[in-house]
């Protein structure tokens, strides 16, 4: 299984409107945290994940979180 490139070993914080995001998974992406297409060359999807109201969050951009699209932390012991 392919790994994801590490895009920063620290999150994002972000005020996010509601609606849908893809979030970038496999790290290749220009647009870190979102999803630019660049993972077409490789096995990685993008992550929707719906906003229902506008709220700050911490999005992961080392791409090893176990709540992706949101940081815990893993970045650290990157």
């Amino acid at each position: 299984m392919e790994e994801p490139k590490i895009a920063a070993k620290k999150p994002v914080a972000l005020t996010l409107e509601p609606g849908t995001y893809y979030w970038c998974a496999c790290g290749r992406s220009a647009n870190q945290p979102f999803c630019d297409g660049s993972h077409k060359s490789t096995e990685f999807r993008p992550l929707a994940f719906r906003v229902e109201e506008t709220k700050d969050v911490w999005l992961c951009q080392c791409k090893h979180s176990k709540n992706k699209p949101y940081c815990d932390g893993t970045h650290k012991l990157l």
